[in-house]
């Protein structure tokens, strides 16, 4: 992770630069997320949504098309680079590379009472990437997170050098 976060230096560099010379207001945006073992951490991410998208403090489902997203949020978010912060993360040992994505705690205990086995997925550390991630788009809908369970218990089930390779080369 720590070689990655190297790497990918300069690509982050041009992303943050992007981030500030298209919307105001900060770079980053920190959010706590749940992970091993219903632990809550603080993730980071390039900020892709206006400043004031959950202005009530209420968690808001993403969804197709969300006006909240900037113009470059946007195209972070299609080539996923809004993620690369969380090497931050990984280097910190919150996350891995590859493993079910962590949620939001306000989530979390929706999911848990209305999906059978949700924090199954807890039973690993989370990941920047993971099966879901690359079979499936972002969740906008209980039906979309019940899908993607099915691909992250998958994964905590079968876990191993092969699985993880693909992921990676999907991603």
């Amino acid at each position: 992770a720590t070689v990655l976060l190297g790497l990918s230096a300069p690509v982050m560099a041009a992303c943050a630069s992007a981030v500030k010379l298209t919307s105001r207001g900060p770079v980053f945006f920190r959010q706590v997320r749940v992970g091993l073992g219903g632990r809550p951490f603080e993730i980071l991410k390039f900020r892709t949504m206006t400043v004031d998208a959950e202005r009530h403090g209420q968690a808001v489902w993403a969804k197709a098309n969300d006006q909240r997203v900037t113009a470059i949020g946007g195209f972070l978010r299609s080539c996923r680079l809004d993620e690369l912060p969380q090497l931050l993360n990984v280097v910190q040992g919150d996350m891995r590379l590859i493993g079910p994505r962590p949620e939001r705690p306000q989530f979390v205990a929706q999911l848990a009472k209305a999906v059978p086995e949700y924090l199954r997925r807890h039973s690993i550390p989370p990941g920047i990437t993971g099966l879901a991630q690359v079979q499936r788009s972002y969740d906008a809908s209980l039906d979309d997170v019940v899908t993607k369970l099915k691909y992250d218990l998958f994964y905590v089930d079968n876990r191993c050098l092969m699985l993880n390779v693909k992921i990676l080369m999907k991603t």
